[in-house]
């Protein structure tokens, strides 16, 4: 017997969430969370691990197949681990994945992957110290890179190494990033910024479409695939097969194909990340609704999931930053 689908109004299959587990995070990177930001939630707001797993069990009776943990960086809440390894244990779900600053990993990347985490994706937009200090507002890289070097010998499917592109990001930047990323074996990602809220706005954007057209020639890159489910599209070397990802919101955006929802640690729902439509799922379980109930109102919701976003064409839209919404 097949599980019911959760699909939108335009027929996209959605099997993929995007999970916050805290809205707290070590760092204050520029484009994602505005200098002396305080308006975290109350944790008595916060779902418990037993709610989370509830509505992760009722969306994989629904043919949720993928779930992210993100933050804030998620690796601040406690026993974080072991929430992995309840959603790890859900049928249906088969990939977990964890998105990280990687202040963490030193200490926690052996008991992620111990619970069933498959992939990494860890933020890091440049290899200058002083550089990477400035854009994060603390002096921590060396402890990132101490992490990805020991999360790199637990055994992880992929670790995905996330680069934003800012209009001030270097070609020189990017060339360390590969030399950094190829020999290790990890998958560099390159990222637009996105307006979302005033840090976004102010961080200013670049499109990646000149960086993807340099990549492809300068290192013979063919059109590929990468495991992950993600928006992003994949460069490769026929050759060696390292392969860099680029995630084009602004510029050659993937509305088409978004097969995944957001939901951050409050418990609401949101359809879209580039819009404001959104369901309030810690309202239906603190208010008593049978999963049946919860089920039939995100099914109802996704019925409101945008066509698309208008980042281009609203950019003053939304007001909420990133840090607010979970990655």
């Amino acid at each position: 017997m097949t599980s019911p689908a959760l699909i939108d109004g335009f027929g996209r299959r959605i099997e993929y969430l995007r999970l916050s587990v805290t809205d707290r995070c070590d760092l204050r990177c520029s484009y994602c969370m505005p200098e002396g930001f305080r308006d975290y939630e109350e944790p008595a707001h916060w779902l418990s691990f037993d709610e989370i797993e509830r509505l992760v069990r009722i969306l994989a009776g629904n043919g949720l197949s993928r779930v992210r943990l993100t933050g804030g960086e998620p690796l601040l809440r406690g026993n974080v681990a072991g929430l992995a390894a309840r959603i790890r244990a859900i049928g249906g779900i088969d990939d977990l994945s964890v998105s990280t600053n990687g202040t963490q990993l030193l200490k926690k990347a052996a008991a992620l992957r111990a619970a069933g985490v498959d992939r990494l994706n860890v933020s890091l937009d440049t290899l200058d110290r002083e550089r990477y200090a400035q854009l994060v507002r603390r002096d921590v890289l060396p402890d990132v890179l101490a992490g990805l070097d020991h999360a790199a010998r637990q055994g992880f499917r992929a670790i995905k190494v996330n680069m934003v592109w800012l209009p001030d990001t270097t070609m020189a930047e990017l060339a360390a990033m590969i030399d950094f990323c190829r020999p290790r074996g990890f998958i560099l990602r390159l990222i637009e910024t996105m307006p979302m809220g005033g840090a976004g706005r102010a961080a200013g954007h670049a499109s990646l479409q000149p960086t993807i057209a340099a990549l492809r020639e300068r290192f013979g890159l063919v059109d590929g695939v990468v495991p992950g489910g993600g928006p992003a599209r994949y460069l490769v070397s026929p050759e060696t097969g390292f392969s860099v990802g680029f995630i084009t919101p602004i510029s050659q955006h993937f509305c088409a194909t978004c097969n995944r929802v957001r939901m951050t640690v409050d418990g609401v729902l949101h359809l879209c990340l580039g819009q404001e439509d959104r369901l309030d799922l810690r309202a239906l379980l603190r208010g008593g609704a049978g999963d049946d109930d919860i089920a039939g109102a995100i099914r109802a919701a996704l019925m409101r999931k945008p066509e698309r976003h208008e980042f281009n064409e609203r950019p003053l839209k939304l007001m909420r930053p990133m840090s607010k919404t979970g990655g």
